[in-house]
């Protein structure tokens, strides 16, 4: 069975939907200290670093995918006045990079273990990145016919895999208050206000109808708190914060809980030495965390691809989860008549990445306006978009555009 195409962009799908009304609604984020987080952080921070020496050395983006992280966790001793690490965490490196070009070799274990070390000190503030952390770095070269299918660029880069991408437009009440509370607990005031609160916070949001519940994990610094008490104050001042920015973000029924396995005794309270439970109590990999917007949404279309560390040239994994959102965006910011979109990229291993195999946009219009009516924009907005997709790479290696 042949797809449907549209006269002026070929492979282009274009269905009405009811947009998102499901009576629940179930949306998660993890925090910068959660380990899955660390590790899509250092793997998109090794991609990054990459871009940068291969550009600083030959002018040009060489083959990589560094998309495979892992965290072993620790071992720990946390206390009330302080505490300390009995064990280091462990953190593999691994994937596909080029080594070597023209004789001239590239120090790729240092640019992994300077670059993770540099973003543990500056994001982790209870983290001895020198101390605490073990690397090890286990990148090899990658196989030579996708290496040479990365170099073979005729009119754009060819996409080096046949996979998809997904993104949605706009976010939900909930999606919304979900990455706020994350970002306000992880916020630039909370080292000045609240030293105590770890970087390690996970949100998880659940819409029944217009009421909502927020649990909220937060590993606690145990040298800031003096005993149990200020333990209870700080868990108090942020079950507050979050029902506040639930209520402004229009929820006035909310149910807070915040640390909810805690227990009586000390040794049953969230207490940790560093604020990231990759000291005793988890462990992390790359891809098991957010998606490219920031969010884990179960009731949303999501791509399984691990966007961080793949390289951003001609990485489809990583590529089209981001031009699908945009794609959906750049809809719902242009037609008035569109209240959500969804879009889905799907390519074909060695085609340009500006041509994805096919295109499959759902709308959903204000007062059931006819889709027919807005084909003509809807298509212009895609190509304009996918025709983009180049510029994306000074982007990614500059960091302005985030994959978790």
């Amino acid at each position: 069975m042949s797809l449907p195409e549209t006269a002026s962009m070929p492979g282009l799908v274009l269905t009405a939907y009811d947009g998102p009304n499901d009576p629940v609604e179930v949306v998660e984020r993890k925090g910068l200290g959660h380990p899955d987080t660390i590790c899509d952080a250092l793997a998109e921070t090794f991609s990054r670093n990459l871009c940068q020496e291969y550009s600083r050395r030959f002018d040009r983006i060489l083959h990589h995918n560094v998309d495979k992280a892992l965290l072993l966790g620790g071992r720990s001793a946390p206390a009330f006045g302080g505490g300390s690490l009995t064990s280091p965490i462990n953190i593999y490196l691994a994937g596909r990079a080029t080594t070597e070009i023209g004789g001239e070799h590239i120090p790729i274990k240092e640019i992994a273990v300077e670059g993770s070390r540099s973003w543990l000190k500056s994001s982790l503030h209870a983290l001895d990145a020198e101390r605490d952390v073990r690397f090890h770095v286990l990148t090899r070269p990658g196989s030579a016919d996708l290496q040479e299918l990365f170099l073979r660029t005729p009119e754009a880069p060819l996409a080096n895999d046949t996979s998809i991408g997904v993104g949605y437009a706009p976010m939900s009440a909930l999606e919304a208050l979900v990455l706020d509370v994350e970002r306000h607990i992880n916020g630039r005031d909370r080292m000045r206000e609240h030293p105590a609160w770890g970087e390690d916070v996970k949100v998880m949001g659940v819409r029944q109808g217009k009421s909502v519940r927020l649990t909220v994990a937060c590993a606690m610094i145990g040298r800031h708190l003096a005993h149990s008490d200020d333990y209870f104050a700080e868990r108090s001042a942020l079950r507050t914060l979050v029902a506040d920015l639930a209520g402004q973000h229009g929820f006035t029924v909310s149910d807070v809980d915040v640390n909810a396995a805690d227990g009586a005794s000390q040794g049953a309270l969230y207490l940790t030495v560093t604020g990231t439970s990759a000291e005793a109590g988890d462990d992390g990999q790359v891809g098991r965390g957010n998606r490219v917007n920031g969010l884990i949404t179960p009731c949303r279309p999501m791509s399984l691809e691990a966007a961080a560390g793949k390289n951003p040239v001609s990485h489809v994994g990583k590529i089209y989860n981001i031009a699908a959102r945009d794609i959906a965006e750049a809809i719902c910011a242009a037609l008035s008549e569109v209240v959500a979109a969804e879009c889905m990229l799907v390519s074909r291993i060695g085609d340009p990445v500006t041509r994805p195999a096919l295109v499959q946009l759902k709308v959903a219009t204000r007062d059931g306006f006819p889709i027919a009516e807005i084909r003509r924009p809807v298509e212009a907005i895609t190509a304009d978009r996918l025709n983009r997709i180049p510029k994306l790479i000074e982007d990614f290696v500059a960091g302005r555009i985030a994959t978790f």
